[in-house]
Protein backbone atom coordinates (compact mmCIF):
# COMPACT_ATOMS: atom_id res chain seq x y z
CA UNK A 1 0.00 0.00 0.00
CA UNK A 2 1.36 3.43 -0.90
CA UNK A 3 1.51 6.47 1.38
CA UNK A 4 -1.36 7.98 -0.60
CA UNK A 5 -3.71 5.04 -0.10
CA UNK A 6 -2.62 4.73 3.55
CA UNK A 7 -3.60 8.36 4.23
CA UNK A 8 -6.98 7.85 2.54
CA UNK A 9 -7.94 4.60 4.29
CA UNK A 10 -8.62 5.99 7.82
CA UNK A 11 -10.98 8.61 6.37
CA UNK A 12 -12.98 6.32 4.09
CA UNK A 13 -15.79 5.81 6.61
CA UNK A 14 -15.98 9.53 7.34
CA UNK A 15 -16.20 10.29 3.60
CA UNK A 16 -19.06 7.82 3.20
CA UNK A 17 -21.02 9.22 6.14
CA UNK A 18 -20.47 12.75 4.86
CA UNK A 19 -21.88 11.82 1.45
CA UNK A 20 -24.80 9.95 3.03
CA UNK A 21 -25.61 13.06 5.06
CA UNK A 22 -25.53 15.27 1.97
CA UNK A 23 -27.79 12.87 0.05
CA UNK A 24 -30.26 12.86 2.98
CA UNK A 25 -30.24 16.68 3.13
CA UNK A 26 -30.93 16.89 -0.61
CA UNK A 27 -33.86 14.47 -0.25
CA UNK A 28 -35.27 16.64 2.55
CA UNK A 29 -34.68 19.71 0.40
CA UNK A 30 -36.71 18.21 -2.44
CA UNK A 31 -39.59 17.47 -0.08
CA UNK A 32 -39.50 20.96 1.42
CA UNK A 33 -39.49 22.32 -2.13
CA UNK A 34 -42.54 20.20 -2.88
CA UNK A 35 -44.34 21.57 0.18
CA UNK A 36 -43.35 25.08 -0.86
CA UNK A 37 -44.94 24.50 -4.24
CA UNK A 38 -48.08 22.88 -2.85
CA UNK A 39 -48.64 25.76 -0.42
CA UNK A 40 -48.04 28.34 -3.18
CA UNK A 41 -45.20 29.82 -1.11
CA UNK A 42 -42.40 29.98 -3.67
CA UNK A 43 -42.88 33.61 -4.65
CA UNK A 44 -43.20 35.04 -1.13
CA UNK A 45 -39.57 36.25 -1.15
CA UNK A 46 -39.08 38.49 -4.18
CA UNK A 47 -35.33 39.14 -3.83
CA UNK A 48 -32.28 36.94 -4.06
CA UNK A 49 -29.82 37.75 -1.29
CA UNK A 50 -27.45 34.78 -1.00
CA UNK A 51 -25.77 36.12 2.17
CA UNK A 52 -28.02 38.66 3.90
CA UNK A 53 -31.11 36.63 3.03
CA UNK A 54 -30.00 34.01 5.54
CA UNK A 55 -31.74 35.99 8.28
CA UNK A 56 -35.54 36.24 8.28
CA UNK A 57 -37.27 39.57 8.99
CA UNK A 58 -36.47 40.77 12.51
CA UNK A 59 -39.19 42.93 13.95
CA UNK A 60 -42.49 44.27 12.72
CA UNK A 61 -40.97 46.86 10.40
CA UNK A 62 -38.98 44.27 8.43
CA UNK A 63 -42.00 41.97 8.20
CA UNK A 64 -44.10 44.81 6.81
CA UNK A 65 -41.37 45.66 4.29
CA UNK A 66 -41.22 42.04 3.08
CA UNK A 67 -45.01 41.96 2.83
CA UNK A 68 -45.09 45.19 0.83
CA UNK A 69 -42.51 43.77 -1.58
CA UNK A 70 -44.71 40.70 -2.08
CA UNK A 71 -47.71 42.94 -2.81
CA UNK A 72 -45.95 44.28 -5.91
CA UNK A 73 -46.01 40.97 -7.83
CA UNK A 74 -48.93 39.55 -9.88
CA UNK A 75 -49.49 36.57 -7.59
CA UNK A 76 -50.57 38.80 -4.72
CA UNK A 77 -52.68 41.13 -6.85
CA UNK A 78 -54.49 38.36 -8.75
CA UNK A 79 -54.64 35.48 -6.25
CA UNK A 80 -53.93 36.69 -2.73
CA UNK A 81 -55.20 40.26 -2.56
CA UNK A 82 -56.35 41.07 0.94
CA UNK A 83 -54.31 38.36 2.70
CA UNK A 84 -53.25 39.22 6.24
CA UNK A 85 -49.72 39.63 7.53
CA UNK A 86 -50.04 36.36 9.46
CA UNK A 87 -51.08 34.54 6.28
CA UNK A 88 -48.09 36.04 4.49
CA UNK A 89 -45.78 34.85 7.26
CA UNK A 90 -46.98 31.28 6.72
CA UNK A 91 -45.96 31.19 3.07
CA UNK A 92 -42.82 33.22 3.79
CA UNK A 93 -41.54 30.62 6.28
CA UNK A 94 -41.90 27.80 3.75
CA UNK A 95 -39.84 29.63 1.13
CA UNK A 96 -37.31 30.91 3.65
CA UNK A 97 -36.83 27.38 5.02
CA UNK A 98 -36.31 26.06 1.50
CA UNK A 99 -33.65 28.66 0.76
CA UNK A 100 -31.98 28.24 4.16
CA UNK A 101 -31.76 24.48 3.64
CA UNK A 102 -30.03 25.13 0.32
CA UNK A 103 -27.43 27.25 2.10
CA UNK A 104 -27.00 24.60 4.79
CA UNK A 105 -26.35 21.97 2.14
CA UNK A 106 -23.75 24.19 0.50
CA UNK A 107 -21.86 24.68 3.77
CA UNK A 108 -22.26 21.04 4.81
CA UNK A 109 -20.79 19.98 1.48
CA UNK A 110 -17.96 22.50 1.05
CA UNK A 111 -16.39 22.63 4.52
CA UNK A 112 -15.91 18.85 5.00
CA UNK A 113 -14.82 18.59 1.36
CA UNK A 114 -12.05 21.14 1.91
CA UNK A 115 -11.04 19.38 5.13
CA UNK A 116 -10.80 16.01 3.39
CA UNK A 117 -8.70 17.63 0.66
CA UNK A 118 -6.38 19.16 3.26
CA UNK A 119 -5.99 15.79 4.98
CA UNK A 120 -5.25 14.04 1.69
CA UNK A 121 -8.24 11.76 2.18
CA UNK A 122 -9.50 11.91 -1.41
CA UNK A 123 -7.99 10.40 -4.52
CA UNK A 124 -7.60 12.46 -7.66
CA UNK A 125 -10.47 10.84 -9.56
CA UNK A 126 -12.83 11.16 -6.59
CA UNK A 127 -11.78 14.77 -6.04
CA UNK A 128 -12.63 15.68 -9.63
CA UNK A 129 -16.03 14.07 -9.31
CA UNK A 130 -16.77 15.87 -6.05
CA UNK A 131 -15.73 19.24 -7.50
CA UNK A 132 -18.12 18.60 -10.38
CA UNK A 133 -20.93 17.89 -7.93
CA UNK A 134 -20.11 21.08 -6.06
CA UNK A 135 -20.27 23.01 -9.33
CA UNK A 136 -23.70 21.53 -10.05
CA UNK A 137 -24.79 22.61 -6.58
CA UNK A 138 -23.68 26.18 -7.22
CA UNK A 139 -25.53 26.10 -10.54
CA UNK A 140 -28.63 24.85 -8.71
CA UNK A 141 -28.73 28.00 -6.61
CA UNK A 142 -28.72 30.15 -9.75
CA UNK A 143 -31.36 27.94 -11.39
CA UNK A 144 -33.53 28.31 -8.29
CA UNK A 145 -33.53 32.10 -8.59
CA UNK A 146 -34.02 31.85 -12.39
CA UNK A 147 -37.12 29.80 -11.62
CA UNK A 148 -38.46 32.26 -9.02
CA UNK A 149 -37.80 35.23 -11.29
CA UNK A 150 -40.15 33.77 -13.91
CA UNK A 151 -43.09 34.39 -11.56
CA UNK A 152 -42.34 37.93 -10.45
CA UNK A 153 -43.46 40.03 -13.42
CA UNK A 154 -46.09 38.63 -15.79
CA UNK A 155 -47.18 35.34 -14.18
CA UNK A 156 -48.90 34.27 -10.96
CA UNK A 157 -46.68 31.19 -10.67
CA UNK A 158 -43.23 30.10 -11.78
CA UNK A 159 -42.63 28.65 -15.24
CA UNK A 160 -43.21 24.91 -15.31
CA UNK A 161 -40.17 24.57 -17.59
CA UNK A 162 -37.93 26.19 -15.00
CA UNK A 163 -39.56 24.31 -12.14
CA UNK A 164 -38.87 21.01 -13.91
CA UNK A 165 -35.27 22.04 -14.61
CA UNK A 166 -34.79 22.98 -10.95
CA UNK A 167 -36.16 19.66 -9.68
CA UNK A 168 -34.33 17.46 -12.17
CA UNK A 169 -31.01 19.20 -11.50
CA UNK A 170 -31.48 18.60 -7.76
CA UNK A 171 -32.10 14.92 -8.45
CA UNK A 172 -29.12 14.70 -10.80
CA UNK A 173 -26.95 15.98 -7.94
CA UNK A 174 -28.59 13.48 -5.59
CA UNK A 175 -28.01 10.68 -8.11
CA UNK A 176 -24.35 11.65 -8.57
CA UNK A 177 -23.77 11.45 -4.82
CA UNK A 178 -25.57 8.11 -4.50
CA UNK A 179 -23.60 6.71 -7.44
CA UNK A 180 -20.34 7.93 -5.92
CA UNK A 181 -21.23 6.24 -2.64
CA UNK A 182 -21.95 2.97 -4.40
CA UNK A 183 -18.66 3.13 -6.27
CA UNK A 184 -16.82 3.41 -2.94
CA UNK A 185 -18.29 0.13 -1.72
CA UNK A 186 -16.59 -3.18 -2.42
CA UNK A 187 -18.72 -6.05 -3.72
CA UNK A 188 -18.22 -9.18 -5.78
CA UNK A 189 -18.72 -8.47 -9.48
CA UNK A 190 -22.19 -9.17 -10.88
CA UNK A 191 -22.24 -11.82 -13.60
CA UNK A 192 -25.51 -11.14 -15.41
CA UNK A 193 -26.82 -11.15 -18.99
CA UNK A 194 -26.27 -7.94 -20.90
CA UNK A 195 -30.02 -7.48 -21.35
CA UNK A 196 -30.42 -7.07 -17.57
CA UNK A 197 -27.87 -4.27 -17.60
CA UNK A 198 -29.68 -2.64 -20.51
CA UNK A 199 -33.09 -2.79 -18.85
CA UNK A 200 -31.67 -1.43 -15.57
CA UNK A 201 -30.27 1.58 -17.45
CA UNK A 202 -33.56 1.99 -19.30
CA UNK A 203 -35.39 2.02 -15.96
CA UNK A 204 -33.11 4.74 -14.60
CA UNK A 205 -33.43 6.89 -17.72
CA UNK A 206 -37.20 6.47 -17.79
CA UNK A 207 -37.36 7.34 -14.09
CA UNK A 208 -35.70 10.69 -14.80
CA UNK A 209 -38.11 11.29 -17.69
CA UNK A 210 -41.02 10.54 -15.35
CA UNK A 211 -39.64 12.89 -12.70
CA UNK A 212 -39.48 15.64 -15.31
CA UNK A 213 -43.09 15.00 -16.35
CA UNK A 214 -44.11 14.99 -12.69
CA UNK A 215 -42.55 18.43 -12.27
CA UNK A 216 -44.49 19.67 -15.29
CA UNK A 217 -47.69 18.30 -13.73
CA UNK A 218 -46.89 20.21 -10.54
CA UNK A 219 -46.00 23.38 -12.42
CA UNK A 220 -49.26 23.35 -14.38
CA UNK A 221 -51.33 22.16 -11.39
CA UNK A 222 -52.42 19.41 -13.78
CA UNK A 223 -53.03 17.00 -10.91
CA UNK A 224 -56.02 19.08 -9.79
CA UNK A 225 -57.91 18.39 -13.01
CA UNK A 226 -59.01 15.15 -14.72
CA UNK A 227 -59.27 13.47 -11.32
CA UNK A 228 -60.52 10.10 -12.53
CA UNK A 229 -58.73 6.80 -13.09
CA UNK A 230 -58.14 4.77 -15.21
CA UNK A 231 -60.03 7.07 -17.59
CA UNK A 232 -58.79 10.59 -18.24
CA UNK A 233 -61.10 13.13 -19.83
CA UNK A 234 -63.67 10.38 -20.35
CA UNK A 235 -61.42 7.81 -22.01
CA UNK A 236 -58.32 5.73 -21.38
CA UNK A 237 -56.70 7.58 -24.30
CA UNK A 238 -58.14 11.08 -24.88
CA UNK A 239 -58.89 12.27 -28.38
CA UNK A 240 -56.03 13.69 -30.43
CA UNK A 241 -57.99 16.91 -30.84
CA UNK A 242 -57.90 17.41 -27.08
CA UNK A 243 -54.30 16.29 -26.64
CA UNK A 244 -52.81 18.36 -29.47
CA UNK A 245 -54.88 21.48 -29.99
CA UNK A 246 -52.05 23.95 -29.38
CA UNK A 247 -49.70 24.94 -32.19
CA UNK A 248 -47.01 23.94 -32.78
CA UNK A 249 -48.08 20.46 -31.67
CA UNK A 250 -45.02 19.82 -29.48
CA UNK A 251 -45.97 22.62 -27.09
CA UNK A 252 -48.81 20.42 -25.86
CA UNK A 253 -46.21 18.08 -24.37
CA UNK A 254 -45.19 20.83 -21.95
CA UNK A 255 -48.08 23.35 -21.80
CA UNK A 256 -51.34 21.41 -22.14
CA UNK A 257 -52.44 20.11 -18.70
CA UNK A 258 -54.34 17.19 -20.26
CA UNK A 259 -51.38 16.10 -22.39
CA UNK A 260 -48.89 16.53 -19.55
CA UNK A 261 -50.98 14.46 -17.16
CA UNK A 262 -51.60 11.83 -19.86
CA UNK A 263 -47.89 11.44 -20.64
CA UNK A 264 -47.15 11.24 -16.89
CA UNK A 265 -49.68 8.39 -16.60
CA UNK A 266 -48.43 6.52 -19.66
CA UNK A 267 -44.80 6.79 -18.54
CA UNK A 268 -45.84 5.40 -15.16
CA UNK A 269 -47.45 2.38 -16.84
CA UNK A 270 -44.33 1.84 -18.95
CA UNK A 271 -42.06 2.09 -15.90
CA UNK A 272 -44.16 -0.35 -13.91
CA UNK A 273 -44.28 -2.88 -16.73
CA UNK A 274 -40.54 -2.62 -17.37
CA UNK A 275 -39.72 -2.94 -13.65
CA UNK A 276 -41.81 -6.13 -13.37
CA UNK A 277 -40.28 -7.59 -16.55
CA UNK A 278 -36.80 -6.74 -15.23
CA UNK A 279 -37.53 -8.55 -11.95
CA UNK A 280 -38.94 -11.61 -13.72
CA UNK A 281 -35.94 -11.69 -16.06
CA UNK A 282 -33.52 -11.45 -13.13
CA UNK A 283 -35.21 -14.41 -11.46
CA UNK A 284 -35.32 -16.52 -14.62
CA UNK A 285 -31.68 -15.70 -15.42
CA UNK A 286 -30.63 -16.66 -11.88
CA UNK A 287 -28.73 -13.40 -11.73
CA UNK A 288 -27.74 -13.80 -8.10
CA UNK A 289 -29.42 -12.79 -4.87
CA UNK A 290 -28.23 -9.17 -4.93
CA UNK A 291 -29.46 -8.53 -8.47
CA UNK A 292 -32.75 -10.36 -7.90
CA UNK A 293 -33.46 -8.62 -4.59
CA UNK A 294 -32.57 -5.27 -6.12
CA UNK A 295 -34.98 -5.87 -9.00
CA UNK A 296 -37.77 -7.01 -6.67
CA UNK A 297 -37.35 -4.02 -4.36
CA UNK A 298 -37.40 -1.68 -7.35
CA UNK A 299 -40.57 -3.28 -8.73
CA UNK A 300 -42.23 -3.11 -5.30
CA UNK A 301 -41.34 0.58 -4.97
CA UNK A 302 -42.76 1.21 -8.45
CA UNK A 303 -46.04 -0.46 -7.47
CA UNK A 304 -46.28 1.60 -4.27
CA UNK A 305 -45.50 4.75 -6.22
CA UNK A 306 -48.22 3.98 -8.78
CA UNK A 307 -50.79 3.44 -6.01
CA UNK A 308 -49.80 6.70 -4.32
CA UNK A 309 -50.00 8.52 -7.64
CA UNK A 310 -53.53 7.26 -8.26
CA UNK A 311 -54.66 8.16 -4.73
CA UNK A 312 -53.09 11.61 -5.01
CA UNK A 313 -54.94 12.20 -8.27
CA UNK A 314 -58.31 10.90 -7.08
CA UNK A 315 -58.15 13.09 -3.95
CA UNK A 316 -57.07 16.17 -5.94
CA UNK A 317 -53.53 16.44 -4.57
CA UNK A 318 -53.78 16.76 -0.78
CA UNK A 319 -50.43 17.80 0.64
CA UNK A 320 -49.87 14.61 2.68
CA UNK A 321 -50.42 12.26 -0.26
CA UNK A 322 -48.53 14.52 -2.65
CA UNK A 323 -45.45 14.60 -0.40
CA UNK A 324 -45.65 10.83 0.15
CA UNK A 325 -45.76 10.43 -3.64
CA UNK A 326 -42.69 12.64 -3.97
CA UNK A 327 -40.83 10.84 -1.18
CA UNK A 328 -41.38 7.44 -2.76
CA UNK A 329 -40.21 8.89 -6.08
CA UNK A 330 -36.86 9.60 -4.40
CA UNK A 331 -36.82 6.01 -3.10
CA UNK A 332 -37.53 4.70 -6.62
CA UNK A 333 -34.71 6.82 -8.04
CA UNK A 334 -32.32 5.58 -5.36
CA UNK A 335 -33.18 1.93 -5.98
CA UNK A 336 -32.84 2.42 -9.74
CA UNK A 337 -29.36 3.90 -9.26
CA UNK A 338 -28.43 1.00 -6.97
CA UNK A 339 -29.56 -1.53 -9.57
CA UNK A 340 -27.67 0.09 -12.45
CA UNK A 341 -24.49 0.34 -10.40
CA UNK A 342 -24.94 -3.20 -9.05
CA UNK A 343 -25.23 -4.63 -12.56
CA UNK A 344 -22.58 -2.43 -14.12
CA UNK A 345 -19.28 -3.78 -15.35
CA UNK A 346 -17.28 -5.38 -12.50
CA UNK A 347 -15.73 -2.66 -10.30
CA UNK A 348 -11.98 -2.25 -10.25
CA UNK A 349 -9.98 -2.87 -7.10
CA UNK A 350 -10.10 -0.52 -4.14
CA UNK A 351 -6.65 0.83 -5.01
CA UNK A 352 -7.71 1.60 -8.58
CA UNK A 353 -10.92 3.27 -7.36
CA UNK A 354 -8.86 5.45 -5.06
CA UNK A 355 -6.61 6.43 -7.93
CA UNK A 356 -3.61 4.31 -6.91
CA UNK A 357 -1.91 2.41 -9.77
CA UNK A 358 -2.24 -1.36 -9.32
CA UNK A 359 1.48 -2.02 -9.57
CA UNK A 360 2.14 0.28 -6.58
CA UNK A 361 -0.05 -1.61 -4.13
CA UNK A 362 1.28 -3.94 -1.53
Amino acid sequence: MTASSASQAPHSRAVRWWLISIAALIAIMVLVGGATRLTESGLSIVEWKPVTGTLPPLGEAQWLAAFEAYKTIPQYRELNAGMSLDQFKTIFWWEWSHRLLGRVIGVAYLLPFLWFLWRGALAVELTRRLWLIFGLGALQGAVGWWMVASGLTHRTEVSQYRLATHLVLALVIFAAIVWTLRRLTDRPPAIVPVRLRITSVALLVLTFVQLYFGALVAGLRAGRVYNTWPEIDGAFIPSAARLFFEQPWWRNLFDNPLTVQFEHRMTAYALLALAILHAVDAIRARAGSAAINGALWLAAAMILQAVLGILTLLHQVPIDLALAHQAVAIVVLTLAIFQVERLAAPPVSVERKLGVPADQTG
